[in-house]
């Protein structure tokens, strides 16, 4: 440790080298491999009560009644809460919008799905609570119900939140003047995301205020949703969430953490609720599936006159959640007419919620696939019609474009990927019994910023301490803002300390929507600055143990209007078996231009686990619905396939780090961009394997045979 006091060690001649844009092994990762890190359900509390939620059997109708007096008498049991004694609670709109009355457990008698917590049972021990939780009676009056998905389902409607529909042009001028169109469906199923670490959260009330220890992606957003919820000023209620064992959009405010707060307030001790793998199935969230219909109208050099991307996704009847994947076309393409919506359809299903590239990740797979059909229309490299369709500024906002750099992607994967080598004939490639294809797609996600508050301590020792709300989900953002404090205090790493995952450190942006290091780093990095203001040679320095603190609301308002994203270009190469209908894929190869990268080995991380992801949605993943119970078959990790290792081939990943000189960090998010577009290329590359298109998710084997049958039944032409 240097002896130098703190304000002298930022002279220009001592200045150590740059921290940011080289490889940094994870400043935590000795305390994971160690076991020293402890996740939410790790951290002892004296007198620890255990909760454990039960779910109901039916799919839709109400609770009749909740035998629970010989659960109370079993041994260790604390209480049992249900709708007819549970403490009222009010949601209201919170960080994210409109309330989640998902989370108002137990305040009416009403079941609007299979999986709907209808009560808790709190023992002294985990094995206590649930043997007694298996055996608690609730009666139902059980009602009709419809779990299914259809584009002609007669509820479907345009929802009011957001920015659900945006059009300009004649759509139906520009199709009947288009000499070539596409026009088709394409589906996505139900998927769930399951990080590694279950939801888990501990609640306790210590000298008249609520602590909940919880495994969540923003410990502000948590305790702001919980202060309204149970009516306490904001500085009564406490967050902490040091370690988290992934997220993908599923850890907000969710019924587990309510309910320990509940329960605590019940019994005035510390009472720790943990999902079970299957209860996670209902309680966490999940990615709608989706309903797409693509029109495309070109003319025959490719550039489109009409392009038209609708949208449909379930939604539940307690919250209203819109997976918008229409949205993606509105960034992509420019067409004369272009026309966009995103509807959803009320079901008797669990709520939605955000899955890792909400929106994009199912729209893109719709529209990449129309693109690479009207690409096979017009005899088009796929890569040029692309090129033929770029936008000069904002397709439907007219707005400039922060930066843009979609084709030179493209440029770059095509020249690694070997792109010029590619037969564009369907079905020519064989390796023995393989048939070999190839295929392209584009991704896109939105590169935000939201306000943030952070504070850095200047310590007696020589050290900076950085406080920030940041949650670290496994994508190694507490060690890309040690790089990025590092520099900005222009100190070597192992004089910054940072320490996030406390809502008392103040507001900040969640870990989501690819925003989070963007929005942590400028406000640490203002901090920083302003810090080292009073710490330069030469100037009266601030007393030991100086801590600034910044807030960058004006500042992240005062940014000019603009389309900011981050952009890819995918690549995949696969081999069919005709015979059996499997697909391997052999080559995964994404170029990605996402700004500043901090950490090139964490943002490598990052990159290859969201094209694996992609390739499992494109081949693995579907979550299937019994009509007759309305409840998910095989609701655990068995029964939802997912990519395992051996399908998993190399997976080659190269960014191009360009961005908007007038903005201010630089940084873009990179956790989502990864799986935009991946399944699009590999359905792309199945096409040109088979000469078979398959517009429904996931490409199983069974389809493969399915789809080559229709097609020799059909015959030539």
């Amino acid at each position: 440790m240097s002896s130098t006091p703190p304000g002298t060690g930022t002279a220009t001649a001592t200045r150590p080298r740059p921290a940011v844009g080289v490889p940094h092994t994870r400043v935590e990762g000795p305390q994971k491999v160690t076991g020293q890190a402890r996740f939410s359900a790790e951290i002892p509390f004296p007198e620890l009560a255990h909760g454990w939620l039960v779910l109901s059997s039916v799919t839709r109708g109400r609770v009749t009644g909740v035998e629970d007096g010989p659960t109370l008498a079993m041994p260790g049991v604390l209480t049992v809460l249900h709708h007819g004694n549970a403490p009222r609670v009010e949601p209201r709109p919170g960080m994210l919008g409109p309330p989640d009355l998902t989370v108002a457990l137990f305040q009416h008698d009403r079941v609007p799905s299979r999986g709907w917590p209808v009560a808790l049972v709190v023992a002294e021990t985990s094995e206590q609570a649930r043997e007694a939780a298996e055996t608690l009676v609730v009666r139902y009056e059980e009602e009709p119900h419809d779990t299914a998905l259809h584009e002609e389902h007669p509820g479907a409607y345009v929802p009011e939140q957001g920015d659900p529909v945006a059009r300009k042009g004649d759509l139906a001028a520009a199709l009947a003047g288009s000499e070539v169109v596409v026009d088709e469906l394409y589906s996505t199923p139900e998927q769930h995301h399951h990080p590694m670490e279950p939801h888990a959260a501990t609640a306790r009330w210590e000298d008249g205020r609520l602590e909940l220890t919880d495994s969540n992606q923003g410990a502000t957003w948590v305790a702001g949703d919980l202060a309204t919820m149970f009516s306490l000023d904001p500085s009564a209620v406490r967050v902490r969430s040091e370690h988290v064992g992934g997220g993908f959009g599923s850890k907000g405010l969710r019924a587990h953490q309510v309910a320990a707060v509940m329960a605590a307030t019940r019994l005035g001790r510390p009472v720790r609720v943990v999902l079970t793998r299957r209860q996670m199935f209902t309680l966490a969230g999940h990615r709608s599936p989706t309903v797409q219909r693509i029109r495309l109208g070109a003319d025959p050099d490719g550039r489109l006159r009409a392009l038209e991307h609708r949208g449909l996704n379930h939604t539940s009847h307690v919250y209203e959640f819109v997976e918008p994947s229409a949205s993606v076309a509105r960034i992509l393409y420019d067409a004369d007419a272009h026309h966009t919506d995103n509807r959803v359809v009320r079901l008797d299903v669990p709520s939605p919620t955000w899955m890792r590239a909400p929106g994009e990740a199912p729209g893109s797979f719709a529209l990449e696939c129309a693109m690479d059909e009207l690409a096979e229309r017009t005899g088009l490299d796929p890569i040029e019609l692309r090129a033929r369709n770029e936008p000069a500024v904002g397709p439907l906002s007219g707005l400039p474009f922060a930066d843009r750099h979609l084709l030179d992607c493209f440029r770059e994967g095509a020249a690694r990927f070997g792109w010029d080598r590619r037969d564009p004939r369907p079905g020519t490639r064989r390796e023995g019994r393989w048939l070999l294809g190839t295929g392209t797609a584009a991704s896109s996600f939105p590169a935000g910023s939201a306000p943030s508050t952070a504070a850095i301590t200047a310590e007696a020792d020589g050290t900076f301490t950085v406080r920030i709300a940041a949650a670290d989900i496994g994508t190694g953002g507490r060690t890309a803002l040690t790089l990025v404090a590092a520099d900005a205090l222009e100190v070597p790493t192992d004089r910054v300390r940072v320490r996030i995952g406390d809502s008392d450190f103040g507001p900040a942006m969640i870990a989501g929507g690819s925003a989070g290091t963007r929005s942590w780093a400028w406000a640490v990095t203002a901090a920083a600055r302003e810090l080292r203001e009073h710490l330069v040679p030469g100037t009266v320095p601030p007393p030991e143990g100086s801590t600034v603190r910044v807030d960058t609301t004006e500042a992240v308002k005062a940014l000019p209007p603009k389309e900011r994203y981050s952009y890819g270009a995918q690549f995949a190469e696969v081999a069919v078996d005709p015979g059996t209908g499997e697909i391997r894929v052999r080559r995964l190869l994404g170029v990605f231009a996402a700004g500043r990268i901090v950490n090139p080995l964490t943002a490598r991380a990052q990159f290859v686990g969201g094209m694996t992801w992609g390739l499992s949605m494109a081949l693995h993943e579907e979550a299937a619905r019994d009509p007759h119970t309305g409840g998910t078959v095989g609701a655990d990790l068995a029964g939802y396939h997912f990519a395992a290792h051996a399908d998993v081939p190399p997976v080659e990943t190269h960014w191009i780090e360009r961005a908007d000189p007038a903005d201010p960090i630089g940084i873009k998010g990179i956790g989502e961009i990864g799986i935009v577009g991946t399944a699009a290329a590999v359905a792309n590359a199945v096409w040109h394997a088979t000469g078979v298109r398959h517009r429904a998710l996931p490409i199983r084997p069974d389809r493969v045979l399915t789809a080559a049958t229709r097609r020799d039944d059909a015959g030539p032409g």
